[in-house]
C-alpha cells in the first residue's frame, strides 16, 4: 500500500520533474556535445526518461533529481547505460553485480538534486555535502579507498578567452565514480567522449585525470594565445616611431597580465593540493592523480609564471618609454617657456602705460621693440647652449 502511494505521488510530480529536468539539463549543457548525431548523454538517458515504472524511479531518486548520465565501463567494451537496479546498487553502496566500474554524473542546478546528493547512502555525509556544494574551492582528500575533491574547469563560452572559471566535484572508489557540476563543463564532456573500447581508463582516476588534463590543455592554449599577444605588443614597441602611440600597447599588456593572474590563482591551489605530502592516496589513484596530473599542472603553472614575468618586464619597458615621452614633452615646453621669458619681460615693460616710455614717440617703435624681444630670445638661447642646458 505504501509503495503504491509513493508510485502515485511520483506519477503526479516526480515523473514530470524528472523528464523536464533531464531534457533541460541536456539542452543547456554541452557536457556531451557532439557533431555526430544525437547527444550521447541523451541516448544514454533514454531508458531513464522513458521509465514507465514509478516504483523503480522512487527506488533510486537520482533518476528524478539531476542525473545526466550513468554508464558502466568495462575494458574492451563500449560504455553501456546502467539500468535502474544498477543505479540503485551504486547509490545505496551495495556490491555491484557486473564487472568493470560505473560513472554517474549529476547536475546540481536544482536544490532537489543537491539535497538528494548530499544524503547519498553510498558516501560519508561530509563527502555527500561536498558534492552538493556550489562554491569554488580546490580540494583533494582521501580516506582508505575513497577519494574525493573539487577541481576547476572552464564554462562553455564559445570564445576561450572569455570563459569563466567554475568547478566540478567528484567522489570515487575503485569501482564507482560520482561527479557533480552546477555549470556545463566541456572538460567532462571531452572526457566522456574519449571513452572508447580501445581507450578506456583502468579506473575512475583515469576519468578525473582526463578532465584535469583537458583543463590544463585549455590553460596552456590560453597561455600560448596570451604569449602571441605579448609578441605583437613587443614587436610594435620595437618598431613604433611615434612614442605617442604607446597607449594601446599598455591596454594589450594589461589584458594579458590580468588573464594570467586569474589563471595563476586557479592553478596554484591545484598544484598545492597535488603536492601535499600529507595526502595519502590509495595505490589505484596514486599514479593518475599524484604523478601524471601533478606534472601537467606544475608545467602549466611554470608557463604561467614565465608569462607573468614577461608581461611584467614588457609593462616596465612600456612605462619607461611613456615616461621618456612625457619627459620629452615637458622638456619642449620648458625650453619654449624659458626662451619666451625674456620676451615676456620686454613686452611687459613696454606695455606699461607711463609717460616718457622708450620708443613710444618714434615711427617704428613697434618694430624696434620686436627686434629687442628677438635679441633677448637669441641671447637666452646662446646662454642655455653655453651652459649645456639644451
Amino acid at each position: 500500500m505504501r509503495h503504491a502511494t509513493q508510485a502515485a505521488a511520483f506519477n503526479a510530480s516526480g515523473q514530470a520533474l524528472r523528464c523536464d529536468h533531464v531534457k533541460r539539463s541536456c539542452a543547456m549543457s554541452n557536457d556531451t556535445t557532439s557533431a555526430r548525431g544525437p547527444s550521447p548523454a541523451l541516448r544514454l538517458l533514454e531508458p531513464y526518461i522513458q521509465t514507465r515504472d514509478p516504483a523503480a524511479a522512487i527506488a533510486h531518486p537520482g533518476l528524478a533529481n539531476g542525473l545526466v548520465w550513468a554508464v558502466r565501463l568495462v575494458a574492451g567494451q563500449e560504455p553501456a547505460p546502467l539500468d535502474a537496479d544498477d543505479i540503485a546498487d551504486c547509490l545505496e553502496g551495495r556490491p555491484q553485480q557486473h564487472p568493470g566500474w560505473a560513472w554517474l554524473h549529476f547536475d546540481t542546478v536544482h536544490s532537489a538534486a543537491r539535497s538528494q546528493i548530499a544524503t547519498l547512502s553510498c558516501l560519508p555525509r561530509d563527502v555527500g555535502q561536498m558534492l552538493a556544494e556550489t562554491d569554488y574551492a580546490a580540494l583533494l582528500e582521501a580516506e582508505g579507498d575513497l577519494v574525493w575533491g573539487a577541481l576547476p574547469a572552464f564554462d562553455d563560452q564559445a570564445i576561450e578567452d572569455d570563459r569563466a572559471i567554475c568547478a566540478w566535484r567528484f567522489a570515487m572508489t575503485p569501482d564507482l565514480l560520482i561527479t557533480t557540476r552546477r555549470n556545463p563543463i566541456p572538460a567532462l564532456g571531452a572526457a566522456y567522449r574519449s571513452l572508447r573500447p580501445g581507450a578506456l581508463p583502468d579506473g575512475p582516476a583515469g576519468v578525473v585525470d582526463r578532465a584535469l588534463r583537458e583543463f590544463t590543455d585549455s590553460v596552456r592554449r590560453q597561455i600560448s594565445q596570451l604569449d602571441d599577444e605579448l609578441d605583437r605588443a613587443e614587436d610594435a614597441l620595437l618598431l613604433i616611431e611615434s612614442r605617442a602611440d604607446l597607449g594601446h600597447l599598455s591596454g594589450i599588456v594589461g589584458k594579458v597580465r590580468r588573464r594570467a593572474t586569474e589563471l595563476r590563482r586557479v592553478m596554484t591551489p591545484i598544484d598545492r593540493v597535488l603536492r601535499d605530502e600529507d595526502l595519502d592516496m590509495p595505490d589505484w589513484a596514486e599514479e593518475e592523480l599524484r604523478n601524471r596530473a601533478e606534472r601537467q599542472v606544475h608545467a602549466a603553472l611554470d608557463d604561467l609564471i614565465a608569462l607573468q614575468d614577461r608581461g611584467r618586464s614588457l609593462q616596465d619597458e612600456l612605462a619607461s618609454s611613456q615616461a621618456e615621452e612625457t619627459n620629452r614633452r615637458l622638456y619642449i615646453v620648458s625650453v619654449a617657456t624659458t626662451l619666451m621669458l625674456p620676451a615676456t619681460v620686454v613686452t611687459g615693460f613696454f606695455g606699461m602705460n607711463t609717460g616718457g616710455m622708450f620708443l613710444s614717440g618714434g615711427r617704428y617703435g613697434t618694430v624696434e621693440a620686436g627686434v629687442v624681444c628677438f635679441v633677448f630670445i637669441v641671447v637666452t638661447w646662446v646662454f642655455l647652449k653655453f651652459a649645456r642646458l639644451l
